[in-house]
């Protein structure tokens, strides 16, 4: 595992598993997966109604407490909720998370960072920071924290590579981590000619060739996957390096393309939706 340090020095892993998307079932087993594989990072979030299920892994894999970076996110309805932090804890059955992020520039997301700075500054949290905030957002959270933001977490593959939002962020200060690693496993994507070529060079997979150039390119990657052969190939990416020359023509086929859109309306709509965290399994 390769490691990338925050701007208040906690120490994160470049790689993890995300459980977007996944049941408790699902989640619980993959991320055990994922443990037994060598992650050491595993991202959650309150939305996910998996939170019960990533503790009961993290218990089952006889792994220290202190030997896993656990990240999860405050979802927009909760973010005026005194106790929203410690019912997240309570759900996780931990007594502390490594890094928490606001989910959504949705709601009264300034109550949602101050909530999470308090929860930082009790040692509930190491270190905190956004989810699917846009340069102006990040602007306006700069301009009143107390505790800065250390990451965003944000949607980056090699035909979004978000190369202005990353130099905004490192000004500042902050890592970019990449949801949709892989172009929501857009087969045009996946099959590029470069990696099929890169991927014979190095005897990896395509997939493999991506995670290896996010990581390289400095951003924490976070794969999803309820496939444990597919979750132990993610984690196959340390044993080997793309020269510069290889980085360079990765770099050559942004496209600034999205596979999703925030909108005003979806924002609205997070304000209001209340996800059924208290009926998880």
């Amino acid at each position: 595992m390769e490691f990338i340090t925050l701007n208040n020095g906690v120490k994160m892993p470049a790689e993890g598993i995300g459980t977007f998307l996944l049941t408790p079932d699902e989640a619980e087993t993959a991320v055990l997966s994922a443990l037994k594989d060598g992650a050491r990072l595993i991202d959650t979030a309150n939305a996910y109604c998996n939170e019960k299920a990533v503790g009961r892994a993290m218990k089952k894999s006889g792994l220290l407490r202190e030997e896993i970076f656990l990240e999860t996110k405050l979802w927009p309805t909760f973010y005026t909720d005194a106790d929203a932090v410690d019912k997240t804890l309570a759900r996780l059955d931990t007594d502390y998370i490594d890094l928490l992020l606001i989910h959504q520039p949705a709601g009264d997301y300034v109550a949602g960072y101050r909530l999470m700075e308090k929860a930082y500054k009790e040692g509930k949290v190491r270190a905190i920071g956004l989810s699917n905030f846009n340069e102006e957002q990040i602007k306006e959270i700069l301009s009143i924290c107390e505790v800065k933001p250390t990451i965003l977490q944000t949607e980056v593959h090699p035909y979004a590579q978000q190369k202005k939002l990353k130099a905004f962020l490192a000004e500042n200060g902050m890592v970019i981590q990449a949801w949709y690693p892989l172009g929501h496993a857009d087969k045009g994507l996946l099959e590029e000619p470069l990696f099929t070529r890169l991927a014979a060079k190095y005897g990896k997979s395509n997939v493999q060739i991506i995670l290896r150039w996010h990581i390289q390119a400095g951003n924490v990657v976070i794969p999803g996957s309820k496939n444990p052969a597919h979750i132990h190939d993610n984690f196959d990416v340390f044993d080997f390096a793309l020269t510069d020359a290889e980085m360079q023509e990765i770099t050559t086929l942004n496209k600034d393309k999205r596979y999703y859109e925030v909108t005003e309306d979806k924002l609205a709509a997070f304000a209001t939706m209340f996800p059924p965290v208290d009926d998880q399994k």
